[in-house]
């Protein structure tokens, strides 16, 4: 399982750090992105060679960060459908539409893949225990992995998390705290105890390895479009991290000779709550940063993020790709997956609903059309959103 990783860069100063230390950000207290010899990697990872690989996202490995596929933790993560939803398609009359189904991870969600890269990441860097703040389904994507690996995990997330989460985690084994506050309150605690705890922070992009599994998302879609990209992307965004990702992807596959170096790619579009959507905020009034949200709140708890420590990043994916930010409330959403469930048969999570919403929207302001290659993402199951979704 060779990869071709050569070394991290910092987001912002492009300072050079080694492959092989375990990481938090850099210096300058921004993410590390991992970066790979691509003419190497363009030897063998070649789209006409991967149809008899593994049916995982460990598929992409030269470009993976990992080099012993002995001792992988895997629950065969990734490689989920890319679905054609055509009764969907007569309903909104959007005639390329799909979903991208998260939901069909091991945990039930898009976080199954960055979780399983970085605890991959850090065992392989000597690990040997984990904490995370989290809205739900990251912590129940790691106390998974953590439960496989045999490695124990701290898990922080917010009191009035749905019961699912919570339920989820401490079943897997997790030592699991409820804070009385946000995502960005439990994120302080594990900042205040790590070092003297002897915990590896496993934050959303405080570390390099989540980033580089959701990359593989933009890797699959390439595929599953028969090696073409769609010409829009509607995705949910909290911390951002599978925003940031696939658009690192493609950036890769231009290098790897994938797509044209002149080729377009596709509109990024962060949809987030209108109770908490720093991104739409930073967007609309042309930051680079996005400002704290006060009094977040949201029921789909994936986008109650009020701060997100890429937000330069997740700002500037939209602007290169010519995409847009826009917020959806919670009335709308929870409306929204319903009828999303119904025209797909898929028990969608909130997230995936959101994206449902804004499409309308982004076609009376003519930033899609309606003959446009579309994906929505569902980034998870609506079984752990029993609560928001009962009629």
């Amino acid at each position: 399982m060779p990869s071709t990783l050569t070394h991290f860069e910092c987001s912002k100063t492009g300072e050079r750090y080694p492959k092989d230390e375990l990481l938090n950000l850099s210096k300058t207290g921004a993410p590390l992105l991992a970066r790979y010899d691509l003419k190497k990697a363009a030897e063998t990872l070649k789209p006409e060679n991967l149809a008899n690989r593994r049916n995982d996202m460990w598929r992409y490995h030269e470009v993976l960060p990992f080099t012993d596929d002995s001792s992988l933790v895997t629950l065969n993560e990734g490689f989920t459908p890319l679905r054609p939803v055509d009764r969907l398609r007569k309903e909104t009359g959007f005639s390329r539409l799909f979903m991208k189904d998260e939901s069909v991870n091991p945990t039930g969600s898009f976080k199954a893949r960055g979780l399983a890269a970085a605890v991959n990441g850090a065992i392989q860097r000597g690990v040997k225990s984990f904490a995370i703040p989290t809205a739900g389904n990251a912590g129940g994507a790691l106390s998974a992995y953590a439960a496989l690996a045999g490695k124990p995990c701290h898990i922080f997330m917010p009191a009035d998390s749905p019961k699912a989460f919570i339920t989820e985690c401490r079943s897997n084994g997790a030592h699991v705290e409820l804070v009385d506050g946000l995502i960005t309150d439990c994120g302080k605690i594990v900042a205040s105890r790590k070092d003297a705890e002897g915990w590896h922070d496993i934050s959303t992009l405080k570390e390099p390895f989540r980033l580089e599994g959701k990359k593989t998302m933009g890797y699959e879609l390439f595929e599953q479009l028969g090696r073409n990209l769609p010409d829009t992307i509607i995705y949910p965004t909290g911390g951002g991290t599978g925003l940031i990702g696939m658009w690192k992807a493609f950036a890769e596959m231009k290098e790897l000779g994938w797509i044209q170096e002149s080729a377009k790619l596709p509109k990024m579009i962060s949809v987030q709550a209108a109770g908490c959507a720093p991104i739409v905020r930073a967007f609309e009034n042309g930051d680079d940063s996005a400002d704290f949200w006060e009094d977040a709140h949201t029921a789909a708890s994936g986008l109650r993020v009020p701060a997100a420590v890429a937000d330069f990043l997740i700002l500037r994916a939209i602007r290169e790709s010519g995409g847009t930010a826009v917020a959806v409330d919670d009335e709308t959403m929870i409306r929204e997956t319903h009828r999303l469930n119904k025209f797909t048969g898929v028990f969608s999570a909130p997230e995936g609903g959101a994206c449902l919403a804004v499409l309308d929207r982004l076609e009376k302001e003519k930033i899609i059309s309606k003959n446009d290659a579309i994906v929505l993402f569902n980034t998870g199951s609506g079984y752990k959103y029993l609560e928001a979704l009962t009629l």
